[in-house]
């Protein structure tokens, strides 16, 4: 079984831990003044959901990987209670709000997403690293406010809430970073 260093975690990277495999949700690499650095992680437990918070681990530290499949799918619709996804040979497959909760803010209908599975039994579901989001509510810009850097809040078409530039209005298409959750620019059309 393949291995990764500690020092290597990313948010993402999947392993076996205490007993059930864990995928990293944060990560920070922490160089202290005095004694060794360290990697501090939050840990999802990627059949029970349970989260880990603070776990700590030396940078040198061998962890053995989990064999994670990914399979590119289209979000089909929701039924309310399952969220149904779609392969290229017309499968579906529902999945739980806990399951795709973290995605929801940034897909809509007929989005391509890539699901994670480990053993055949999906776990997650990752939309694009970028996606184009319409603003269906912006707080209106301050007059002769020009200052750069000056942020306001919005919301986009899936409901997330996300702080833009001053010169972002209603109606317009913008592009976030599904990684960071930010805003990086806004769409001419």
């Amino acid at each position: 079984m393949a291995q990764i260093l500690a020092g290597d975690i990313r948010k993402g990277v999947t392993f076996e831990y205490k007993s059930g495999v864990y995928t990293v949700t944060e990560f920070q690499h922490v160089k202290p003044g005095k004694g060794a650095a360290f990697v501090r992680c939050t840990l999802k437990n990627v059949k029970t959901g349970q989260v880990l918070s603070d776990e700590t681990f030396n940078p040198t530290a061998k962890l053995e990987t989990a064999q994670v499949e990914t399979r590119k799918m289209t979000y089909s619709y929701s039924d309310g209670e399952f969220y149904y996804f779609m392969d290229e040979e017309y499968n579906q497959i529902p999945l739980s709000y806990d399951q795709v909760k973290d995605a929801l803010n940034f897909i809509k209908e007929n989005d391509t997403v890539t699901v994670r599975s480990l053993y055949d039994v999906p776990f997650s579901v990752e939309p694009e690293n970028f996606v184009e989001l319409l603003v269906t509510e912006a707080d209106p810009g301050v007059k002769g406010n020009t200052a750069t850097n000056v942020m306001k809040n919005a919301v986009v078409e899936t409901g997330y809430r996300i702080m833009v530039p001053m010169f972002v209005n209603e109606g317009d298409v913008i592009r976030i970073d599904t990684r960071t959750g930010e805003y990086l620019d806004r769409i001419k059309r």
